[in-house]
């Protein structure tokens, strides 16, 4: 100790400052890494996880698997590691995880990313959609008392597809058909007016019922009241569903009622996630399009959470089945793409 002492003290101010910077960095590095391990270890120890097979809560520990604790299901008898299942199961290069989550926190850029981590483009861009893969089925509460719902519209993109077919379309561009068609992928975005937010790639051009239904169907009740716009689709939701319903008629230049009903919140994320994507992205293919609304629906839900990088990691692990999300995005685009269609 004395030995390296002697040999800082003889380094410049520039060079102590440079040292400190990196003994910090190795030191955040290091604790997030046990961050990881530990809080997936400590959920499925204290059973608050389930077999990543069949759901069931019956497991005991089963030895190790080289760094990882590894468990036994009871019901299924398989066994499963305590990341099987989770967007890091099966990740070469684990130990840069950590740092790939710093880089999701900030927001930056695959080529920022790659040449920080020392890993390919291709990886980054995979990480990225692996670990959004995972926010995908988090945080859904039931929507509570005044709820908003409206959809919104991008512009259908296979930004980075090699081979498209006809002439590409210039980033920017717009549709060759007026008003709404099935050039537009649209989204449904729910907001209640505590925190529940949800984002849905619902279709290609104007959506109905059962797309309604299948975005936030399980999270209304009878405690739920709907504002919308005058689309009979959300009339007919909220009738299916027997819950109290106010629309808003833009079109007649009505956009509050009673002084409280109005979709003002939901219009506004709208605008925000538009910005976002388009100035942050240059725009997004049409098939990973979900991932950034998981991304965003996650940033906006814990914008204010002084510990977003504890929630990122705890939430992101938690869902088991995110290796099967992510490589389900281009089977689910395509149902999408098939419905539209029918």
């Amino acid at each position: 100790m004395n030995q390296i002492k002697g040999l800082i003290s003889a380094l410049s101010s520039e060079e102590k400052q440079l040292l400190i910077l990196e003994l910090m960095q190795e030191h955040i590095q290091k604790s997030t890494k046990d961050t990881i391990q530990t809080n997936r270890r400590y959920i499925l120890d204290n059973k608050q996880g389930c077999c990543p097979f069949c759901a069931s809560n019956k497991y005991v520990k089963f030895g190790y698997k080289k760094d990882s604790q590894r468990y036994r299901c009871k019901e299924c008898h398989r066994t499963f590691t305590e990341y099987t299942g989770t967007w890091i199961s099966h990740l070469h290069k684990k130990e840069k995880a950590c740092n790939y989550l710093e880089e999701i926190r900030s927001e930056a850029s695959l080529d920022k990313t790659k040449e920080k981590l020392g890993i390919s483009k291709q990886t980054a861009f995979n990480w990225r959609h692996k670990v959004l893969s995972s926010l995908q089925n988090i945080d859904k509460a039931v929507f509570n008392g005044i709820t908003e719902s409206d959809e919104t519209f991008f512009l259908q993109s296979e930004k980075g597809k090699k081979k498209q077919e006809g002439k590409p379309r210039k980033r920017g561009g717009k549709a060759s058909k007026r008003g709404i068609s099935n050039e537009q992928i649209a989204v449904i975005v729910t907001t209640d007016r505590g925190k529940e937010l949800d984002m849905t790639v619902a279709t290609l051009g104007r959506i109905s019922k059962k797309d309604i239904q299948k975005a936030i169907g399980s999270r209304v009740n009878d405690q739920t009241v709907l504002c919308s716009d005058a689309h009979r689709s959300y009339s007919a939701f909220a009738k299916e569903k027997q819950i109290e319903h106010h629309k808003i008629n833009a079109g007649k230049k009505q956009y509050v009622k009673q002084g409280v009903y109005h979709v003002q919140h939901v219009n506004s994320i709208d605008s925000r996630l538009k910005s976002w994507i388009h100035q942050k992205f240059i725009n997004v293919s049409s098939k990973y399009l979900q991932n950034y609304l998981n991304w965003y629906r996650f940033k906006e839900t814990n914008k204010d959470d002084a510990s977003f990088m504890e929630e990122l990691i705890k939430k992101s692990l938690r869902d088991t089945k995110a290796r099967e999300t992510y490589f389900n995005i281009v089977k689910d685009y395509q149902k999408i793409l098939k419905k539209s269609t029918l």
